[in-house]
């Protein structure tokens, strides 16, 4: 410690200007920021934790946790700048800007700040030290030629990649592993030594040994081989490790589990409210396995009943466990197709805390009370024991209450009443929905159909019918519902937070709209309900679905925080995730929340606080996405791979994304996405117009624009890069011929050939991120 104890203050026994703040804030208060800012200030270097720790004389593990979440928060804010010797410094928010870097498959890459500010471009030089994922703190140098913010590194505080898999080649006397992941750029050496027994081709799994340097590339070692990459189920090995998703439990877990037995014990059903006589039913697709959810409504005289009845998860795990550790590090299940990872193991997530019929159950239910106009009047939340009398289909319960089916009517007759209140009760609450202007966007969803050896047989369109949106309205209601509650009791926790479209994408929407001759009410600040009336009023053009997608691309992504901010896309003032905790750890955490509510306790007596449920909204957050990338990496791998013996064929698509090195097209009849690369537009020179998402040809004047229709025919697949390739049949036709404006080249940059809140399945992806 290079404090000078006779000149610097004593800091154990210095009161703390804002003690009283803190203790406000905090039952256990620690030092404020300005005190530990003051001490580093005064210290005139960096400071370890432990040598902070030492100086404000904190010593019980609680206060040592405390701190190590305060110095991590101040890290996230600006205040402090941890560096790779593993101590504190002071940190300049306008100079020096702390996050983690992303890495393109063109050798540059982009720091995403912490403080949500605009990315750095990170240029190949910068990037020759980093690894996709790594978190450094860096300094704007300027604008590149785009006008970006470019930045320069100061210290890369902390590795993130440990491993890598992809393929293994020999060249000569050099060994080396090219990542599957093409976000890291760099091949990876692989010395004599430490090949072990893999074989040029295979896919294998390699330890980072050494990270690179400016000057070298990384280093590894071959720990596992996983096969050739043709192999069955390879694109899903290859998934899981290349996005370091935990797929084994650790043993401490299975220790924990044991004891635990197929049946509800008999003992812990006292104290809870008994509901196993009231007929709630789950209502999911075919092929799931783990049933979360399940409803019952009753008509009343004023309107409705609602039970919205969920597993309760928060019985079986508890806090401090090794089990619910595991939860936390997954939080979410991985639903790949035809294979899941769960968050939790088989004997919970399809066994004790699984919905299944004619068992019993424990439940944290939502009650809502529902007036005639679809309005919830008010909602209760208790602990119960229930007991499913019928597991349903999206499908059955359609051709039950929709089409009219006799013969599935008759074998439920008991539940047709209570089905046919469900349906009248949704029917209210869609008028509702559709008031307040929940957005409700006509996307596709697929279903991958595999044959033999796991190949796919053929992509399908899911249909999504009246069983599906009513699942869907039920379940929002009660995750509204527990929002509010939360809010209502001041505790501390996670909310799902959707905030509406910033200016930048807000003025490109405004533009492109207006060379539509449209127009999105609302001003600086549109609402969804302005969103919609501009849907509604374009539902009959035939560029509906362009506009649609330019709708959506506008809004920004869901992520989990505690601050209240609310659901745009859902139009909600409060929302949270508490319908699904066996599949998503934040609404584990929402039911915990709930439950220290009902047995009457404090919110400063809660295990969880406001910046616990801040670092934990970040963890989740990424989590989910992480999880979101593995499985669209696995779902383009198979694409292509059903892809590779249709070279040569045509197909009609529609235009999904315009760039300035050309356009992807999605197959209209299978539904693969692939690149109509500019090199491959012949006779003319396109400039590459943003503004209206369009390529436009100087000379003759076709452009291509997104929504268009166009043929096309597959001339290459790339199996490791998964990337499919397209070639326009007759490109003069293909576009639209444009009236010539002379300021048009002015516009666009010149570009050469030189570049749903339901439960997912194992066959379907997610239809939106509520």
């Amino acid at each position: 410690m290079t404090v000078d104890h006779d000149q610097a203050t004593d800091f154990k026994s210095l009161e703390d200007p804002h003690a009283l703040r803190e203790a406000e804030k905090y039952e256990n208060p620690i030092p404020s920021r300005e005190l530990i800012l003051q001490l580093i200030t005064q210290a005139g270097k960096p400071l370890r934790r432990q040598q902070i720790a030492q100086q404000f004389g904190l010593e019980t593990p609680d206060a040592l946790e405390a701190l190590r979440r305060r110095l991590r928060a101040m890290e996230r804010d600006g205040q402090l700048v941890f560096n790779s010797r593993q101590k504190y410094s002071l940190g300049d928010g306008h100079n020096i800007i702390a996050g983690r870097v992303l890495g393109h498959p063109d050798g540059f890459g982009f720091l995403k700040p912490d403080d949500g500010s605009d990315d750095l471009f990170l240029s190949p030089r910068e990037m020759k030290p980093l690894l996709h994922n790594d978190r450094v703190t860096a300094r704007v140098t300027g604008l590149d030629r785009k006008g970006r913010r470019e930045g320069g590194i100061i210290d890369i505080t902390e590795r993130n990649t440990h491993q890598v898999v992809g393929r293994f080649y020999v060249e000569g006397r050099v060994a080396y592993v090219v990542p599957d992941n093409k976000k890291i750029i760099h091949e990876v050496l692989i010395p004599k030594e430490d090949i072990g027994h893999a074989k040029k081709g295979q896919i294998v799994v390699a330890e980072i040994i050494q990270q690179p340097t400016a000057h070298c590339q990384p280093i590894g070692r071959v720990t596992e081989v996983l096969g050739m990459h043709m192999a069955p189920g390879m694109e899903i090995e290859m998934a899981i490790r290349s996005h370091d998703l935990p797929n084994q439990w650790p043993d401490a877990l299975l220790e924990e589990i044991k004891s635990l037995t197929p049946e509800v014990p008999e003992q812990a059903k006292a104290g809870r409210e008994d509901i196993r006589h009231l007929p709630l039913v789950t209502i999911d697709g075919e092929d799931a396995r783990d049933f979360d959810d399940a409803v019952y409504a009753q008509k009343t005289t004023k309107g409705w009943k609602l039970l919205v009845a969920i597993a309760d998860v928060s019985h079986y795990v508890h806090v401090n466990t090794a089990l619910d550790a595991e939860a936390q590090n997954r939080s979410t299940s991985v639903y790949f197709p035809e294979k899941v990872i769960p968050m939790l193991p088989e004997i919970l997530s399809n066994g004790l805390c699984s919905l299944n019929p004619n068992v019993d159950r424990f439940c944290m239910v939502c009650e809502l009370l529902i007036n005639q106009d679809g309005n919830v009047l008010r909602s209760r939340f208790f602990e119960a024991v229930m007991r499913s009398h019928a597991r349903l289909t999206y499908t059955q319960v359609a051709q039950m209450l929709v089409e009219g089916n006799q013969k599935l009517a008759k074998k439920y007759a008991t539940l047709m009443p209570h089905l046919e209140s469900l349906y009248s009760l949704y029917k209210v609450m869609r008028y509702q929905r559709e008031l307040r202007g929940a957005m409700d966007f006509d996307t596709q969803e697929t279903r991958i159909v595999f044959g033999p050896e796991r190949k796919i047989a053929e992509i399908v369109p899911l249909v999504r019918n009246d069983a599906h949106k009513l699942i869907e309205e039920f379940m929002i209601t009660a995750n509204s519902a527990a929002a509010k509650f939360l809010n209502r009791k001041k505790m501390p926790r996670l909310l799902r937070i959707h905030d509406g479209p910033g200016p930048e994408k807000l003025l490109a929407l405004k533009t492109f709209l207006g060379e539509l001759g449209l127009h999105l009410g609302g001003g600086a600040q549109p609402t969804p309900l302005d969103y919609m009336h501009l849907l509604e009023s374009v539902r009959e053009r035939k560029d509906a679905h362009l506009i649609q997608t330019l709708l959506l691309r506008s809004m920004s992504q869901a992520v989990y925080s505690p601050e209240t901010k609310g659901h745009f896309g859902l139009a909600l003032e409060a929302y949270a995730h508490f319908t699904s905790p066996i599949r998503r750890y934040p609404d584990l955490l929402v039911h915990r929340a709930i439950r220290h509510c009902l047995k009457d306790k404090k919110p400063a007596e809660f295990q969880y606080s406001h910046p616990d449920m801040v670092i934990l909204g970040e963890h989740c957050s990424a989590n989910e996405r992480r999880a979101d990338d593995a499985t669209r990496d696995v779902v383009s791998w198979l694409k292509c791979e059903y892809m590779m013996d249709k070279i040569g064929e045509e197909f009609d698509g529609i235009i999904s994304a315009v760039t300035g090195f050309g356009f992807f097209v999605e197959l209209q009849s299978i539904y693969v996405e692939g690149l109509v690369h500019i090199a491959s537009l012949q006779n003319d020179y396109f400039a590459f117009d943003a503004s209206r998402h369009q390529l436009h040809g100087e000379r003759t004047g076709v452009r291509y624009r997104l929504g268009d229709l166009v043929k096309v025919r597959v001339v290459r697949v790339t199996l490791d890069d998964k990337k499919i390739d397209f070639e326009l049949i007759q490109p003069g036709k293909s576009g639209k011929k444009a009236t010539k404006n002379p300021a048009n080249k002015s516009r666009g940059k010149k570009a050469t050939s030189g570049e749903n809140d339901r439960k997912p399945t194992a066959k379907s992806k997610r239809r939106r991120k509520s």
